[in-house]
């Protein structure tokens, strides 16, 4: 019995619960990226050990608050990167893999989840960037935005939606400069620029996730109607969850 700890009825305790301090329930309007980040900071912290099993996913969805259906969405995506691996059977589950056996990613991050420096400020990049971007939003919408200027919106919006994945980046970039630009203010649109050039160099040091690609362009799909209907609220709304999405998501792999 040594190593085991005693309630004061000299029953066995339960062990510690290490994730206690680091799951817990993420915000409805981005789940796959916060639950994503959790998870992530589980394994860069080592809490659950390499070649260790992760909750199972009855648990694992109700601690993070998502559907067992985005829940796994996130281990496939974690999976397809060489973090953890499923395995069936009686004793089968999500086990974390081990940094030399990991084989699939992107070796351009793989490194950086134990929290390598990336050289840019990066919260106070997103921080700015959230903003530029419900700034521009907002003013979009309250000055109810032209036909040619709502044409130009549904345009770019239509760009992210054909876009492949590998141009996804570039088209979703230009959306949001549309919009910075469309403002009525050309000191935001610069400061817009360059912002989005640092968070692309950070966008660039993680891999791209489908499911997240798919969510924000249901994101930038209801931003657009927003602001072509003139809701500066409802604008300021969506951006500022779609930046939250994507901050989730930085930090989660590279903090």
């Amino acid at each position: 019995m040594a190593g085991r700890r005693r309630t004061d009825e000299g029953g066995d305790a339960p062990p510690p619960d290490r994730l206690a301090g680091a799951l817990r329930p993420v915000r409805a309007g981005n789940g796959f990226e916060e639950a994503l980040a959790q998870i992530l900071q589980v394994l860069r912290l080592g809490l659950v050990p390499e070649g260790g099993r992760l909750p199972a996913e009855r648990e694992l969805a109700a601690r993070l608050g998502v559907s067992r259906v985005t829940l796994r969405e996130v281990l496939r995506a974690l999976a397809d990167e060489g973090l953890v691996e499923s395995r069936r059977g009686r004793y089968g589950g999500t086990f974390v893999r081990g940094r030399g056996a990991a084989g699939g990613g992107s070796p351009a991050w793989r490194g950086r989840i134990a929290g390598v420096d990336v050289g840019v400020d990066m919260e106070d990049t997103l921080r700015l960037r959230e903003v530029l971007d419900v700034g521009a939003a907002g003013l979009c919408a309250d000055d109810g935005p032209s036909p040619e200027a709502a044409r130009r919106l549904r345009a770019a919006l239509a760009a992210t939606g054909e876009a492949r994945p590998a141009e996804y980046r570039r088209a979703d970039t230009l959306l949001h400069l549309t919009l910075a630009e469309l403002s009525g203010s050309p000191s935001l649109a610069a400061q817009y620029a360059a912002v989005r050039a640092t968070l692309n160099e950070l966008l660039d040091r993680i891999p791209l996730l489908v499911r997240n690609l798919e969510h924000s362009q249901a994101q930038h799909a209801a931003l657009v109607d927003a602001v072509t209907e003139g809701d500066a609220d409802g604008a300021r709304e969506v951006m500022r969850e779609h930046c939250a999405g994507t901050a989730a998501l930085l930090r989660g792999f590279l903090s």
